[in-house]
């Protein structure tokens, strides 16, 4: 299997590292000649190129497969609607009317999209809710990645993230110190949100389809806060109420939305699929961070 990893970042390495170590041969695409080192490093091809130009896409050669894993890199709704929406479709243009078209698109998404559900309970059937002008704009592009490959003779795939965590995005100094602020993480290890994406596609399975990548269980933060100072034999941090945090006057309208967000992801649809998770847990997740902790 040939796969073009476009926007080739924090887990299209893993991903592209996993895939050649299974005989599979990845082709990872950044704009950046820092982004070029780090996918020649990791040990796989490397292609430079623009997503949102369509010719400077001409120098990726023909694929089995594309995975729209590109980042808008934390800026803004409008940065975002460029890379996700006119990148994306940019992408699914140029390669669906190739010769040799690909079979699969993989668009990564977020579960950003679901908003605020109290605590409840979301999965694939849930109707997603953005909040913010940025989680519009995924939901933009999701439909975008369902809707637009059909036309082209090949299916898309939304893979939806939950928060990524692993080597390099542990935070766990900010949870161990505090305040933490009350509410749920849905969380998902690095090498799990790649091991997914791979898993789909040697499987041929979500052709069409919406999976949430999440894994065995949401953590409420004071709970997931608690359970890492005990690990590393500190107190357990401060904690503040969601009212205390909106209090503090310095929350962006961005940040007070996502403070007011709440909700559990389930991960029953991956599972059923077949997918056997490397960190299933944050427990399993946290340990090298951990003992990293303790050893410094």
């Amino acid at each position: 299997m040939n796969v073009a990893i476009l926007g080739c970042g924090y887990v299209g390495l893993e991903f592209g590292r996993q895939l050649t170590d299974r005989g599979h041969d990845a082709i990872g695409v950044r704009r950046s000649d820092a982004g070029i080192e780090r996918i020649e490093d990791a040990g796989f091809e490397a292609v430079q190129a623009d997503i949102t130009d369509a010719d400077s896409l001409e120098a990726v050669p023909d694929v089995d497969a594309i995975v729209f894993a590109a980042s808008s890199g934390g800026r803004g709704a409008e940065a975002a609607r460029e890379v996700y929406v006119e990148g994306l479709e940019t992408a699914i243009e140029h390669f669906g009317e190739r010769e040799t078209p690909p079979e699969r698109l993989v668009y990564t998404s977020s579960t950003g999209v679901h908003g605020d559900h109290d605590g409840d309970w979301v999965d694939e059937e849930t109707p997603i809710e953005p909040t913010t002008e940025k989680t519009e704009v995924l939901a933009a592009a999701e439909r975008i990645a369902l809707e637009r490959p059909p036309e082209y003779g090949f299916e898309g795939t939304v893979a939806r993230y939950a928060g990524l965590y692993g080597p390099g995005r542990y935070r766990l100094e900010r949870y161990l110190e505090g305040p933490v602020t009350e509410g749920y993480l849905n969380m998902v290890h690095r090498d799990d949100a790649a091991g997914a994406v791979r898993f789909l596609l040697e499987e041929g399975l979500a052709r069409g389809e919406v999976v949430q990548i999440v894994d065995d269980e949401p953590a409420h933060k004071w709970e997931f806060a608690d359970w890492l100072a005990d690990r590393c034999g500190v107190d357990e941090p401060p904690k503040q109420t969601k009212a205390e945090r909106l209090e503090d006057g310095d929350v962006s309208e961005a940040g007070r939305r996502r403070i007011l967000t709440s909700k559990r992801c389930s991960n029953e649809k991956l599972r059923d699929l077949g997918y056997e998770f490397a960190y299933p847990t944050y427990r399993e997740g946290y340990r090298d961070a951990i003992e990293a902790y303790l050893a410094a």
